[in-house]
């Protein structure tokens, strides 16, 4: 993306600790290690209300066990801000939660829009078997509290292939229900 602000990168060392199968990602960060796996390019152009963040987002293909390729996820700090994605390329999910535990997932294929309302956690997947580009728009002062996921064991559910080339919502053993009240969503 040309005139961005900033650019990150998430390399495979970098997403220890949150996919479900252990054994399968400690093989995969072994071989892949320093491979990127998502990296995000953004237009900032302030922090402050009334100003808007934008950016692509590429998410590259690929499995940690059942388990696609996502990225770390979020909620915002000022979790009454929304976020909308557009699709550009790829074939994707965005798994979204609620603090209370509620899921909703949205498939993203080229040219869907996918609107995040306020208060939603949520994280792009990568189902299919090229890279998922999203376009993004966000309030610049909505910030981002990646902490609300990792504090839980994950999110609630977790997206895996379904063994005849689609993909699936099953639970996520390791989640842990949010305490709800405290602001946080």
């Amino acid at each position: 993306m040309t005139g961005r602000t900033r650019r990150y990168e998430k390399r495979y060392d970098d997403l220890l600790g949150l996919f479900a199968n252990e054994a399968a990602f400690t093989e995969i960060a072994r071989t892949r290690g320093a491979e990127i796996a998502y990296r995000v390019d953004e237009f900032r152009p302030s922090d402050r209300a009334g100003d808007v963040i934008f950016g692509t987002s590429m998410l590259y293909p690929g499995r940690v066990g059942d388990e696609f390729i996502f990225t770390r996820g979020h909620i915002h700090a000022v979790s009454d801000r929304p976020e909308i994605y557009f699709c550009q390329s790829g074939h994707g999910v965005m798994l979204m939660e609620l603090a209370d535990g509620t899921i909703r997932t949205e498939e993203m294929t080229p040219n869907s829009v996918v609107y995040v309302a306020p208060h939603w956690i949520h994280r792009s997947v990568n189902v299919g078997t090229e890279p998922l580009v999203t376009l993004f728009c966000y309030p610049a002062d909505a910030g981002q509290d990646y902490d609300i996921i990792a504090s839980a064991g994950g999110m609630r559910d977790l997206i895996v292939d379904d063994g005849s080339g689609g993909w699936t919502r099953i639970p996520n053993p390791r989640y842990r229900p949010r305490v709800t009240g405290s602001g946080a969503a």
